[in-house]
């Protein structure tokens, strides 16, 4: 056997992920893991659940003005649609959720939402970040990985992925 393949052991029994929950912002590390989760729930007919969260960074982050939470809405209800539609091409089952509770984690959201739906896996993006910005930001993916009761996924994404994101 080669190194980094996986094969079956025979008579063990083997993990399988059909309900899948991605949280996305849009971000390309995110829609790597939207791939990823693709590529796990396509040959095992399993369904993915993307989840959305407008949270308190979002929202001041933002500089909208009056209108900003419907914005912010509005933006949030387009990424899960493009995100859903690039799920469906696949011939992968998808749903959607949006959170806007602007007074709660993103990792909140995420760990009550595989709760209750009763996900087998998250996976989700990460960008990697390191020395300041993760100290100042935090690292949400860590954060998720923490407050999990099932197994997480984290995707990075490519060096030229994260470059263009941040240029």
């Amino acid at each position: 056997m080669r190194c980094g393949s996986w094969q079956p052991v025979r008579g063990k029994e083997q993990l399988v992920y059909r309900r899948i929950l991605v949280p996305i912002d849009g971000s390309p590390a995110s829609m790597r893991g939207v791939e990823e989760a693709i590529r796990l729930a396509g040959p095992l007919k399993g369904r993915i659940r993307l989840l959305h969260a407008i949270d308190e960074l979002s929202v001041a982050q933002a500089s909208y003005g009056l209108d900003g939470m419907e914005n912010l809405r509005a933006e949030a209800a387009r990424l899960l649609m493009r995100s859903a539609d690039r799920v469906r091409r696949a011939r992968v089952e998808v749903d959607t959720v949006l959170y806007d509770e602007s007074s709660r984690t993103v990792e909140s959201l995420v760990a009550e939402e595989a709760k209750r739906w009763q996900a087998d896996l998250i996976v989700a993006g990460t960008h990697g970040r390191r020395g300041l910005g993760e100290v100042l930001l935090g690292s949400c993916a860590e954060r998720i990985v923490r407050g999990s009761t099932v197994p997480v996924m984290l995707v990075h994404a490519t060096a030229n992925e994260a470059a263009a994101a941040v240029g």
